[in-house]
């Protein structure tokens, strides 16, 4: 990705994204708030024209199903976690869902929240209830390490309240996750930091 550093959560994220976009910086930060914490710091001091979050996500709705890819206007902690409830604004959300909306995924825009631990169950329901749309264990806690660059988040569905990881046909669903995350690295291969 021209100029662009890429933050993957987790190293299955790293190897789906670098098998896509040959040649971009493509940074593992290790799962959860501490250990995102502690990858801002050195994310900021990486060399890049902006700072992309692209991993998997959960769905928040019944419309949410693996492979959707998300686009994440805001990202939010949410405000019953140990940490400061904070809304951060992401900078190119327009741009980056035009891109991904030509390759035929589904593809939405809206809030993500932030979470300290997995939220599966009514806890999905309670963080819908924020007005996100999907759920992570990262962004917000890697924004820091835009360090004034653009900071956006893409996020690619593994699991729904109507898809649940632990449910019979999971493995479909994260198969069919993994390629759209592969089309999304490779999509925005091209997008530039221009957006």
């Amino acid at each position: 990705m021209s100029g662009v550093l890429i933050a993957a959560p987790l190293r299955v994220e790293q190897l789906l994204i670098r098998s896509a976009a040959r040649g971009a910086r493509v940074v593992r930060t290790g799962m959860g708030p501490r250990k995102s914490q502690a990858a801002a710091g050195e994310l900021s001091r990486e060399e890049g024209d902006a700072l992309l979050v692209l991993g998997f996500c959960g769905g928040l709705d019944a419309e949410s199903a693996p492979g959707d890819v998300v686009v994440a206007d805001d990202v939010l902690v949410a405000p019953d976690e140990q940490h400061v409830a904070e809304r951060l604004s992401c900078d190119r959300p327009e741009g980056l869902a035009r891109a991904l909306e030509r390759t035929g995924l589904r593809v939405r825009t809206g809030a993500v929240v932030c979470v300290s631990r997995i939220a599966v169950g009514e806890r999905r329901a309670e963080l819908r209830a924020s007005g996100a749309i999907a759920v992570d264990m990262e962004s917000a806690w890697l924004a820091r390490g835009a360090r004034g660059r653009p900071f956006d988040v893409v996020r690619v569905v593994l699991d729904s309240p109507s898809h649940e990881l632990l449910r019979p046909g999971a493995a479909v669903g994260a198969a069919r996750a993994a390629r759209a995350l592969r089309r999304v690295a490779r999509e925005l291969s091209d997008f530039g930091t221009e957006g």
